[in-house]
């Protein structure tokens, strides 16, 4: 399950040969799946990249087989004092059985343009403390504390917003400052309703039968923050499970292509054991709602609010560490495992029709199967120094 977790389709992570101090790196990816693979991220570590010298990791540059530069991301896994790097990470696309080489080396500190980003999020203090994330595909928002006690339209619940859009570009801090994110004005909106469920990913305990869930977020934290990968931490105040009390810190990352977001909770617990987290998607009339136990996926169908089309939402994990599917009042719920460290893991994510991708029922499950399958079995990484 470990290597699942932490080995995704668009996430492959680089095994090192012996090295010595080298110029560069070569690093050979491999596809062993018989399926195509788009947008994938390799991720390689400050240990496997100690051969360079690189006094800081936002010097090293990514070459492909061409000598094309390709772009790449300096990011922060632990979120330490001092904020330094601990990998670098590039996307490339892949054919069926596929292998590609690249070529990493030191050069001027990275630089970016505006619209080199497909990937961003950021804590939105002017409206009461909502934290928002999105890649060139899709778009979230969740709930910060501010907004519980909101005289206007107060709401408690640590609920995952779906934010649907037709365009590559950032927008999110756009729609904001036109402050009319519910009207599309072409490029999409806000038409979904979340509310007390768990929206798209939104998750919880299983306890005595029943979804026991927090409240807002108290606090947030960014680690990476594109042109690839966002990467963030949101913190919630205790709230009770049963007889116990628990906290929750939840990771979440989306990368640049992807239709999943990944989510981590750690949960730290008083009074109580063996937890069981519970991912859900908001139950809607009319919905058609299809799940595969063996490749750890639930996937749904539905006609969205305002007459703005379809979507498809799912949950995925990996079949062992799911317990079973179920649902409440509000929601369709995957139960997850968590492991020795009371740590959850899972994705999901959505389509919006009127985006292009996934426009019927069949195709966005199609989709959710190849992620679940590809999730499986990650790509292989081999990293060399360069002839």
């Amino acid at each position: 399950m470990k290597s699942f977790l932490r080995k995704s389709a668009w996430l492959a992570i680089g095994t090192i040969a012996s090295t010595c101090d080298a110029a560069s790196l070569e690093v050979t990816v491999s596809n062993t799946l018989p399926s195509a693979r788009g947008s994938q991220t390799i991720e390689v570590s400050a240990r496997d990249l100690a051969p360079l010298g690189a006094k800081n990791l936002n010097l090293v540059h990514v070459k492909d087989g061409s000598g094309k530069e390709v772009l790449c991301q300096a990011i922060d896994l632990d979120g330490d004092e001092l904020r330094a790097f601990d990998a670098v990470i590039f996307q490339a696309d892949f054919a069926a059985g596929e292998t590609k080489t690249f070529t990493l080396g030191v050069g001027a500190k990275q630089v970016y343009k505006k619209e080199q980003f497909k990937a961003f999020g950021r804590f939105v203090r002017e409206r009461f403390d909502d934290f928002t994330w999105e890649n060139d595909l899709i778009a979230h928002r969740t709930y910060g504390h501010a907004l519980e006690t909101w005289k206007g339209e107060p709401l408690t619940s640590s609920t995952i917003d779906i934010w649907s859009k037709r365009t590559p570009r950032m927008v999110i801090s756009d729609w904001y400052l036109s402050d009319d994110y519910h009207a599309d004005h072409g490029e999409g909106a806000d038409f979904y309703s979340a509310g007390l469920s768990r929206g798209c990913g939104g998750s919880g305990l299983w306890a005595e039968d029943k979804l026991w869930v927090s409240k807002n977020f108290i606090s947030s934290n960014v680690l990476a923050n594109g042109p690839i990968r966002v990467l963030f931490e949101l913190r919630y105040a205790p709230f009770a499970v049963g007889g116990a009390q628990v906290e929750e810190t939840k990771r979440v990352s989306l990368d640049a292509g992807q239709q999943f977001d990944r989510f981590e909770s750690r949960y730290t617990i008083s009074g109580g054991d063996n937890l069981v987290a519970a991912a859900g998607l908001k139950k809607v009339s009319g919905e058609v709602v299809e799940s595969n136990p063996a490749e750890g996926w639930l996937a749904k169908w539905e006609k969205m609010e305002k007459g703005a089309g379809n979507q498809g939402l799912a949950i995925i994990t990996a079949p062992a560490g799911l317990e079973k599917f179920a649902e409440d009042k509000l929601n369709q719920l995957a139960l997850v495992k968590t492991d020795k460290s009371h740590v959850a893991t899972y994705w999901a994510g959505f389509c919006w029709d009127k985006a292009g991708r996934f426009t019927t029922a069949e195709a966005w499950k199609n989709h959710v199967s190849e992620t679940a399958k590809s999730l499986a079995t990650p790509l292989e990484v081999k990293i060399t120094a360069a002839p």
